[in-house]
């Protein structure tokens, strides 16, 4: 099958940059002893969680329990779930997932620990890491000394293991979340609660991760595919990316107009840091801005285009952000070059619960 035969929208997977961004990361990993625990939000895909892990991945993250099961369902035996599960439908599902894979999560709050607590035994403990605000301003404790508390918690419980800690830091700011991870390492020492593991992410910051000197795993997601987020944010290029969405142009209103057949359903809405601007770029008219986005369509601006498309033309689009592109979409086309390998149905769509 040719690409030409497929129709729009569609997502195209370009197993070539695939295979590369992930090599290049492993290899960044392997070279500074950083063990990877990707995040598949960005495919869901057990079958690239596999090759992530074929390559060296000591593991996977998933961010929900219905993620994480399809996952498990793919063939995933290791899950790391750094989000707080609260109430009792998703708690009983965790306990399920539990009995099948080796399986951590985590806590900032006595709350989440109390209810982890409530549910399992000795017999098969949960790992439970405490979930530190190194300065994202997201979920996680507040101090170093909120840290100890917490994982005293965990540790006093019989059906919970004290796995360490774990953040989502601010972009651009390593020095700050490691010292902050330092101090919360060495007071738990203090109290004689060593952490086992100190888990760190984000692919903006992918290679330079090294240099926070508290991090034992890195847990990148976007790396995968890029896009022009992360090309903005200064992760590689756009000939990294990996995902683009194939559209068809299905009106020209004027000279300097078109409109393509992918809105915000298939190109989602998130805005680009500078200095990209408008909402994709668009492969064979690289001077061209989709300027706005209805839910099925994309107004693009031609004006800085000397060769325009004609009704009917494909174009492929770079979206702004990957990972939520992936989730709009019930399977992709698995493709090299011009081919298409092989369709793929996305494991894990639409599992946010």
């Amino acid at each position: 099958m040719h690409i030409n035969d497929i129709d729009t929208p569609s997502v195209l997977i370009d197993l070539d940059r695939v295979e590369a961004n992930l090599k290049r990361a492993q290899d960044y990993a392997d070279t500074h002893d950083l063990p990877l625990r990707p995040h598949v939000k960005t495919h869901k895909l057990s079958e690239m969680a596999q090759k992530q892990v074929a390559l060296g991945a000591i593991g996977i993250t998933c961010q929900k329990i219905g993620e994480a099961t399809a996952m498990a369902d793919g063939g995933l035996t290791d899950i790391f779930l750094p989000y707080n599960i609260i109430g009792t439908s998703k708690l009983d599902r965790l306990v399920d997932l539990h009995a099948r894979v080796t399986l951590s999560v985590t806590a900032d709050s006595t709350d989440t620990v109390a209810g982890y607590a409530a549910r399992f035994g000795a017999a098969k403990p949960l790992n439970v890491l405490v979930e530190c605000d190194t300065g994202a301003g997201r979920c996680g404790v507040q101090s170093p000394e909120e840290t100890v508390e917490l994982a005293q918690q965990i540790n006093d419980a019989p059906g919970l293991t004290f796995g360490g800690l774990m953040t989502y830091p601010p972009r651009g700011n390593i020095a700050q979340a490691d010292a902050w991870l330092h101090k919360a390492k060495a007071a738990l020492e203090s109290a004689g609660l060593p952490p086992k593991v100190i888990s760190s992410g984000g692919t903006p910051d992918m290679y330079r991760a090294a240099e926070g000197t508290a991090t034992t795993e890195y847990r990148p997601g976007t790396y995968i595919y890029s896009d022009r987020m992360q090309v903005a944010f200064g992760v590689g290029t756009l000939d990294d990316c990996a995902l683009t969405v194939k559209a068809t142009v299905v009106s020209r209103p004027n000279v300097n107009r078109a409109v393509i057949d992918s809105g915000s359903k298939a190109l989602a809405a998130d805005a680009v840091p500078a200095p990209y601007t408008g909402y994709g770029h668009l492969v064979e008219y690289p001077n061209a801005v989709i300027i706005a986005l209805s839910e099925e369509h994309a107004v693009v601006d031609l004006s800085a285009c000397v060769d325009k498309p004609l009704i009917g033309d494909t174009v492929r689009v770079i979206p702004n952000h990957a990972c939520v592109v992936t989730n709009l979409f019930d399977m992709v086309y698995l493709v090299r070059g011009d081919t298409v390998e092989r369709e793929a149905k996305i494991t894990s769509r639409g599992n946010m619960r």
